[in-house]
């Protein structure tokens, strides 16, 4: 008999790959969060069923009448923009901290039948001097998001230790892939079109880059790890490259000799250097299979063939 998976924020960039990978895997993947998947959609995502609705635990049970009882729950729901967790504090802690109560409570009624998930993020870390970041770097965030994420953690650490609930924690560095209308490359490939390549920042800010397909991965391993003692993991490569070096490597892609430009000016809650310690899930035999040069080929044909022909 196969086991269920509910996947909150299934309908969003990091959820609908998490969905796709545990269909692969056997798993029954029910959806729950934001947006409104017509059938090809959830075909093509893995997603047996989807229900449309605010993650609660009163719409959590309601989804388990209706679709059956979990064996696991990974929680992607939440707003992921630090810009907008400046804009709108209080929206950010709803979406991050409020739907982590309510799916950790929603499996903590199930007396530790229920494994659960949580995609973290290196937010919590704050402006780290010493890299590579190692999971017990003391967590000092410099964003309300960085906050909302840390307060999210803390209600697993105390799910799992008061009540026993099988949790495990990925703090997620850098994630990018065909399909994200965000952040660094979304900007590059409308900069590139428009034919002004400059940028915020000194370039010289070093990330930690893992495709979105290798994340999903990484969330799947994280249910088989998932226990009492809430295990916490960093999701990256283990490898830094500069945005500079970033960007240069997407010119060269984009257009010969495209090279960015860059303001010296930086955003709040923009971290200079990040880039992870990736022993522990190494130790778990996590090996990222997506190069580089790779995902950011697909990414500009992905934006090509969708956002410029549409």
């Amino acid at each position: 008999m196969r086991k269920t998976v509910f996947i909150t924020g299934a309908a969003g960039f990091i959820g609908r790959h998490v969905a796709r990978t545990l269909a692969t895997q056997g798993w029954r993947v029910i959806g729950v969060g934001y947006g409104n998947l017509v059938t090809d959609e959830t075909r093509t995502w893995g997603i047996e069923h989807w229900q449309s609705a605010e993650v609660t635990l009163d719409n959590l049970e309601a989804l388990a009448v209706a679709a059956g009882e979990p064996d696991a729950v990974i929680h992607c729901a939440g707003s992921g923009l630090v810009g907008y967790s400046f804009e709108h504090p209080r929206n950010d802690f709803l979406g991050n901290v409020l739907s982590t109560l309510d799916a950790l409570e929603f499996a903590r009624l199930r007396a530790g039948r229920v494994r659960v998930a949580v995609p973290s993020s290196a937010a919590v870390y704050g402006a780290v001097a010493q890299y590579p970041i190692t999971e017990d770097t003391p967590l000092s965030p410099i964003s309300p998001y960085g906050v909302h994420k840390v307060m999210a953690e803390d209600l697993c650490r105390a799910y799992a230790a008061f009540w026993q609930v099988p949790v495990c924690i990925v703090r997620l560095f850098s994630i990018f892939g065909a399909g994200l209308r965000k952040q660094l490359l979304w900007d590059a490939c409308h900069k590139a079109h428009a034919r002004s390549f400059r940028f915020f920042g000194t370039g010289e800010e070093l990330r930690d880059w893992l495709h979105v397909n290798d994340a999903a991965m990484l969330m799947s391993l994280a249910l088989e790890h998932a226990a009492p003692d809430c295990p916490t993991v960093n999701g990256g490569s283990g490898e830094g490259m500069s945005i500079q070096d970033m960007l240069g490597r997407f010119g060269k892609i984009w257009q010969p000799n495209l090279q960015p430009d860059f303001t010296g000016e930086t955003k709040a809650g923009d971290p200079a250097h990040y880039v992870a310690d990736t022993s522990q899930i190494r130790a778990w035999g996590f090996t990222p299979q997506v190069s580089l040069d790779e995902g950011l080929a697909d990414y500009i044909r992905w934006f090509r063939q969708t956002e410029l022909l549409e």
